[in-house]
């Protein structure tokens, strides 16, 4: 059985300082300076997880490299446990070895929250249009972990003054049409037809969301 740990617990491993706990669990970018060091990055820190049999999700772009580091096994209880720290100390070492600074400025999560009355109508229309799954009791989380994630607060009273939430979903062409009929018979409705560039969707209580092809299917 795997035990969490705290992020205090974290921090007190040795070569962890390049690392910063956030709700998705512990993350790190490494300024690479250019796409063939990433890709040396990668490399290394994918033979780490392997021997380690602890894979981290990475992001690799042109000029950085962010990883992200959590157990799953002890969810929900927590997010992290010590080979999320064991790793991390590796991963820095191994990026400090092909000159990749750490640039801590740059780790960040999304979450988009959304006020409800009733979160259980409200939730399954936003899994549905956005391809996510519920998690937890509050919230819906893209599968592929790329999208932020989605968390519904609970409102005792509607807040007609209130800002309301606008979302703008950009899909491929063939996928846009599947999505709004998943987010209708979920609860939702279109309020908007400007097929085929967009179409407007709302949920139950009136948030709405922009469904665009992308490319542009016009």
């Amino acid at each position: 059985m795997v035990e969490p740990i705290t992020p205090h617990e974290f921090h007190a491993f040795p070569g962890v300082e390049d690392w910063r706990i956030l709700s998705t669990g512990a993350a790190c970018y490494f300024a690479t300076g250019s796409f063939a060091t990433g890709v040396k990055l990668l490399t290394r820190i994918g033979e780490l997880a392997d021997a380690a049999n602890h894979h981290p999700d990475v992001d690799l772009r042109y000029s950085g490299v962010q990883v992200r580091l959590r157990t799953h096994e002890v969810e929900p209880d927590g997010w992290l446990s010590a080979r999320d720290a064991e790793l991390a100390a590796q991963i820095s070492a191994v990026a400090r070895e092909l000159g990749a600074a750490a640039d801590p400025s740059r780790v960040q999560a999304v979450q988009i929250a959304i006020d409800a009355l009733d979160i259980q109508r409200v939730r399954p229309f936003w899994a549905a249009v956005l391809g996510y799954a519920p998690f937890l009791d509050e919230d819906v989380t893209d599968p592929g972990g790329f999208g932020p994630n989605m968390w519904f607060q609970q409102m005792d009273a509607p807040r007609p003054q209130r800002n309301r939430i606008h979302l703008d979903l950009y899909v491929p062409g063939d996928v846009a049409r599947s999505r709004i009929d998943a987010a209708v018979a979920a609860g939702g409705s279109v309020v908007r037809d400007n097929g085929p560039n967009w179409w407007t969707l709302a949920d139950p209580e009136g948030n709405e969301v922009d469904v665009a092809p992308w490319p542009d299917i016009s």
